[in-house]
This record gives structure tokens, C-alpha cells and sequence, in this order.
């Protein structure tokens, strides 16, 4: 298969393919279904071929039921997987039989379908098969694909999608019209097959594309040949570098997630931003008619419910009026959104609008912004709309790009079985939140990491240790960020502030956690080292708080700071002067910094830790301490009231419970398991 530049590479390896087959034991049919899950996942894992949950794979095998009989069955993607990390558990049974005696039906609802389709499962627990699952029943290969390629949905949403379709494929594929998935489709498509059986695939015409084989390498052979073949007769290059360029200017995304989260209401989070701006977008975005292209829909029906039908597009005029100027723009959009819902209210009726606001942006001279409740979801909208962006673009200027009108795209976004795929369990406390930790490296750094992104939050990672930012950013997944940052250097607020905004939109709760402790006593230390002190434990926590809190401030939904204070900013320790002096000074920085930003809604608290093991408490340190104490190391890490050691991961529960305490301000937390000496009067 061709890997010319701009073409979808072929990634079938006979060898991987093996070894997945191998891993699946003896059974013939678990063997066939292993198969399927190697096609789908190197199906999954090219964005031009499927992205985000879109697509559907399956495959037909004979096994036996409980009673030995020989049964045919479908294994069809369930809803809640993905097919690039598609595992045989996603790939639910369903019994072959009454599925295909469904045909001889003239109707049958949604409700009716999953009902059968549910009934029909082999394992009662399984997820819900794809709603396209009759279309795959009734097409008679073995291995089905459906993919939504790039350059087949260029090809499907052009005035004259099916001349061209004849130009570039003569009667090897066979034409759908647009019909919503479902039974009709599923009829439609099997009617179009029978019509020329000798077909290869099928174009659903606004929608995507099938093919199909004997083999798993047979049918996802041609998805590749033939969305090349596209590719090659329109003219259709392949994405320049992905790379997210920083912006100059962080105060436009700023006020963007500000202005979204006033919209929402009161007391719901801010949004987290995903910006793309990549050559091919901002020159998308240079388009005289991209005011034009942005009402035309989306590039495939099924993205509706992660993009909506149109994006906010706010041009350089609206840039211009500030936040206020956003704010309008976003009215607007509320405003254009609430009419299309009561024109289509009109028509169908019994439905309840779901939230008008925006879930991607393009943004004049910035870029392309998905918008979602978590890091997650604003990056799949980005992912999407970076797809909508080329398949608008390559579509006008190939003839046009036609999608489905305003009531089949109000159908597909208010349609149950689709709006089933994003889920409805309660979110995570933090879900949303952009939480910023310095010093992320460290022992107390990496566990607050893993306990604010345990809580759902956005973690952006910050330490000047990279092989320890690598580790810990690998850990935890690709839905959160990280960055070089050596907390001392002066512009180092700055760089925090433009490394949030790029990752995630804005900063929701910094914690200040970096920092080293000096010993020796204060007449035998030098003035350098004093000061370096001072620089390191308290001029870096001001400089980054306060950058922080100005950002926070231009956001005007609050936020929080939270430092790291330790027990010698109240009990100072012998030798450890250089040490409690700026952790003292960080403490009434707190207390200044809480003063200042409560009417801003900015809370602003601290943890006084002891002996944790992390900085200062290395374990040569805690033998040395131990041995001159006489006691063992676990004694003397247990030397507080509650007799027991305290972890790292104490005070980052700590942290978190700060975090979540919503009417607390000016605060220390101790954590030390009791130290009286140390405890706050």
C-alpha cells in the first residue's frame, strides 16, 4: 500500500497480527475474534481513518452455546470503546439469528432495536452493541469496518458526492443516502449491497464508509486503498505538524474561559480549553469565507454531540473589545443556539434543550480552541474540529461542503442512542479543575499530583528535574502536562501562567510546593547563602502566586493558592534558620496574599508539614538523626503524638482537602502527626 506523503500508511503487521491471534488460546472462534481486535486497533490508531469513538468494527464466528450447540454470533464494537485501544471485552456476542430475522420487519424503533440487541447478548453484562449493529448483521462477510476517513468525508459531504464516487471508483462501491443510523440504515445499506454484490464497499453519503472481507487484513486493505484513492483524485494532503506553537498573548484565553464559565452560570467550573494552531489552521482561519464555512455543520453526524452543529467564531473585532467583547460574541452564540432548539422544537417536539453554549471556538490570529468539561473532552473537540477544519476546507475548494441540513443535524444531536455515548455518571469533585504543582517531581510533589488527579483535576507538572517530570507525567496519562520550570528564575510566574494557558485554558489552584531546606547555623552561613535561600523558598513562591493570582483575577471565577509551609515557620530547629526564616516570611505571605484576593474569590492557604521523607529527609539523613537520637529510624519517623510515620501522601491529602474546603481562607493545615511544639497558637 502507498505511504506517499499526504497518503493514510498501511500499518498491517503479519507478525503483530500473530501474536494477537496467539495470545487468544485455541479457540477457533476466540482466535478469528483476536484478529478483529489487531485490524481495529491499527484502525483506531491513525485519526485520519476513525478519531474519538467513531467507526465500528465486527466479525461473524460460530461458537457453542451451553448446551453444545453450534451457534453463529457478531461480535460488534460496544458502546464506551474506542477502537484504538479496543480489547475482545468491546467486542460484545450477539446472537447472529434473530438479528437477521429483523429483515422482515417494515419498522422498528430505537427502543425496540436495543432492546434485541440487548437480549441477544451472550454475556448479560456486556456494553450495548454499536447502533449500527444491524447494518454489520446483515452484510454476509466475515470482518466489516466502517471508518469515517478524512478524505471520504470530503468526498460524502460534496453537492455531487456520488458522480464523483463513480469517477474515482466506477461500480466498485455501492451509494447510501444520508439516512440516520439505526434500522432504516441498516436496510437501506443491505438493499444497496444486494442490488451488486460484487461491490467492495459502501459510501453512506454525509456519513462514512464500509468495506469488508473474508479476512480482517482483506477488509481493512481496502478502508486504506480506498480512502487513498480519494485522497489522490481530490487532492487531499495529509495534516502539517500537530505542535500547539505558545501563544503570545494569554489574555485572550483567559478571558474566553472566563466569559464561558459566566455563561454557564454562577457556581459551575470554567471550562478546560484545548488550543490547536497549527500552519494549516491558521491559514485556515485567514479563509475570506470562514464565516460561511462555520454554519455549515460538521463533517460527520456523530460529531455533532461533541462540537455541536456550529462553532463560536470570534473574529479580530471581537478580540478587540476585551473580555466584554468576548462575552458579547458568546451571547450571540446562546442566542443563535436557543432559536435553532425552538425552531426545532416546533418540528419535534418533547425534547429539553441541553446546555447552548459552545464547544469549540475558532479564534482569529490565536488558533482552533476545543472546549470541554475536562482536559479530555475540550482535546477531543479540538481533535475534531481540527478534522472539520480539512474536511471543510478540502471540500470547498473540491465543489463544495454540503452536510447533512439543520433537522438531521438537530436529530443526531438530540437523538438518545447518540447522546448515550458520553455517559451520565457523576463526575469527579475536581473534574475540570486545572490544578498547577511545583516541584512535581518531588516525593510530596508527585503523590499531590496523583491526588488531584485521582480527584479529576488537570495536574500541569512543574520541576526543573525533566527525567522526573518524564516518569511522572508517563504515570499519570497523556490528559495532563508538563513542563521544565526552575522556580527561581524571574520570569518563572510568567512561564507558569503561559504553560497553563496552553495546556489547559487558564489555572483553576496552584500549589506552591518547591523548595529545598539550607542547614547551618546563622553565624557560620554566608550572606549568598542566605539569600539563595530566601530566593528558592520564598521570592519563587511570591513571584509565582502572584502571577498566578493575576491570571486568576482576569479569569473572574476565583481560583486558589496553596503553599507548602512546613513546621519551621513556627518552631524554628537548630542549624535550620536559613530554612524557617523564608518559610516564616511564606506563611505571612499567605495570610498577606488571603487578605488581599478574598474579595476576588481567591482563597489562599498553606500545610505545615514534618519528617516526611522527601528534600532534606533522605534516608542517609534519617539514619544519621536516628543513630544520634539512639533510636531506630522507624521510631524516630514516628516521633509525634500519633506514634506513626507521616508520607508524602498525607499532606497531599491535605492539599486536596484544602482544595475542596470552599469557605476556608488564610488557613494552615498541619499535618505532622502531632508535634506541640509546633502547633499554631
Amino acid at each position: 500500500m502507498s505511504e506517499q506523503p499526504g497518503m493514510i500508511a498501511n500499518r498491517w503487521s503479519d507478525a503483530d497480527c500473530a501474536a494477537w491471534v496467539n495470545e487468544a488460546g485455541d479457540d477457533p472462534a476466540d482466535r478469528t475474534l483476536a484478529e478483529r481486535v489487531y485490524s481495529s486497533r491499527i484502525i483506531g490508531a491513525d485519526p485520519d481513518l476513525v478519531m474519538h469513538g467513531g467507526g465500528n468494527t465486527s466479525v461473524k464466528v460460530t461458537r457453542r452455546d451451553l448446551f453444545g450447540d453450534e451457534i453463529r454470533v457478531l461480535h460488534v464494537k460496544g458502546s464506551g470503546w474506542d477502537l484504538d485501544t479496543l480489547r475482545a471485552p468491546g467486542l460484545p456476542g450477539v446472537r447472529l439469528a434473530p438479528l437477521d430475522r429483523l429483515r422482515g420487519l417494515d419498522a422498528l424503533s430505537d427502543e425496540a432495536m436495543v432492546n434485541v440487541q440487548r437480549s441477544n447478548l451472550l454475556d448479560s453484562t456486556a456494553p450495548n452493541p454499536s447502533v449500527e449493529t444491524l447494518l454489520h448483521a446483515w452484510l454476509p462477510q466475515t470482518f466489516v469496518d466502517h471508518t469515517h476517513a478524512t478524505p471520504f468525508l470530503v468526498l460524502a459531504n460534496l453537492p455531487d458526492a456520488e458522480r464523483v464516487a463513480r469517477e474515482i471508483f466506477g461500480d466498485r462501491l455501492a451509494i447510501v443516502p444520508y439516512i440516520m443510523p439505526g434500522f432504516a440504515l441498516a436496510r437501506a445499506a443491505a438493499e444497496a449491497y444486494a442490488a451488486n454484490p460484487d461491490v467492495e464497499g459502501l459510501l453512506l453519503l454525509n456519513h462514512g464508509h464500509f468495506t469488508w472481507g473474508e479476512t480482517a487484513r482483506e477488509s481493512y486493505d481496502k478502508v486504506v486503498g480506498h480512502s487513498n484513492e480519494v485522497a489522490r483524485y481530490l487532492g487531499i494532503d495529509g495534516p502539517t505538524s500537530l505542535r500547539v506553537r505558545r501563544p503570545a498573548d494569554t489574555g485572550v484565553l483567559a478571558d474566553l474561559r472566563g466569559a464561558l464559565g459566566e455563561a454557564s452560570g454562577a457556581d459551575a467550573p470554567m471550562p478546560v480549553l484545548a488550543l490547536r494552531n497549527g500552519p494549516d489552521i491558521m491559514a485556515f482561519l485567514d479563509r475570506p469565507d470562514v464565516d460561511d464555512l462555520a454554519t455549515r455543520g460538521v463533517a460527520s453526524p456523530d460529531h455533532v454531540i461533541r462540537i455541536k452543529g456550529w462553532p463560536l467564531v470570534l473574529s479580530r473585532d471581537d478580540l478587540a473589545g476585551g473580555r466584554e467583547g468576548i462575552a458579547a460574541a458568546i451571547d450571540r452564540y446562546r442566542d443563535g443556539y436557543v432559536a435553532f432548539f425552538d425552531r426545532q422544537s416546533r418540528r419535534v417536539g418533547g425534547k429539553t434543550m441541553l446546555a447552548p453554549l459552545p464547544q469549540l471556538a475558532w479564534v482569529a490570529g490565536l488558533g482552533l480552541v476545543g472546549i470541554g468539561a475536562t482536559a479530555g473532552a475540550a482535546s477531543v473537540a479540538a481533535d475534531l474540529g481540527e478534522q472539520n477544519m480539512r474536511v471543510r476546507a478540502a471540500g470547498e475548494d473540491a465543489g463544495g461542503f454540503r452536510p447533512i441540513g439543520e433537522d438531521d443535524l438537530f436529530d443526531m444531536e438530540y437523538w438518545s442512542l447518540e447522546q448515550a455515548k458520553l455517559g451520565k455518571g457523576k463526575p469527579p469533585e475536581l473534574a475540570g479543575r486545572i490544578v498547577a504543582i511545583t516541584g512535581a517531581a518531588g516525593a510530596i510533589g508527585a503523590a499531590t499530583a496523583r491526588a488531584f488527579a485521582a480527584k479529576g483535576a488537570s495536574v500541569l507538572l512543574l520541576d526543573r528535574d525533566a527525567d522526573g517530570l518524564e516518569r511522572l507525567h508517563a504515570d499519570l496519562g497523556e490528559s495532563h502536562a508538563s513542563a521544565v520550570l526552575d522556580v527561581t528564575d524571574e520570569g518563572a510566574g510568567t512561564a507558569l501562567v503561559a504553560e497553563a494557558v496552553a495546556a489547559f485554558g487558564g489555572l483553576d489552584i496552584l500549589v506552591s510546593n518547591a523548595g529545598a531546606a539550607t542547614s547551618g547555623a546563622l553565624l557560620d552561613l554566608e550572606d549568598r547563602t542566605l539569600r539563595d535561600a530566601f530566593e528558592l523558598n520564598f521570592f519563587a513562591h511570591h513571584r509565582l502566586a502572584t502571577e498566578a493570582a493575576r491570571l486568576m483575577v482576569r479569569q473572574g471565577r476565583g481560583g486558589q493558592i496553596l503553599f507548602n509551609l512546613s513546621k519551621q515557620a513556627v518552631n524554628p530547629g537548630r542549624d535550620f534558620g536559613a530554612y524557617g526564616l523564608p518559610k516564616a516570611t511564606t506563611m505571612f505571605l499567605m495570610r498577606q496574599l488571603a487578605l488581599e484576593l478574598g474579595g476576588e474569590g481567591i482563597r489562599v492557604n498553606g500545610i505545615n508539614a514534618d519528617r516526611i521523607r522527601s528534600g532534606l529527609l533522605t534516608d542517609d539523613f534519617i539514619t544519621s538523626r536516628a543513630r544520634s537520637r539512639g533510636v531506630d529510624e522507624g521510631t524516630y519517623m514516628a516521633g509525634n503524638l500519633l506514634r506513626r510515620e507521616v508520607e508524602a501522601r498525607h499532606v497531599a491529602e491535605g492539599f486536596v482537602a484544602l482544595a475542596l474546603s470552599e469557605r476556608t481562607t488564610a488557613h494552615v493545615l498541619t499535618v505532622d502527626g502531632g508535634n506541640i511544639e509546633a502547633a499554631l497558637r
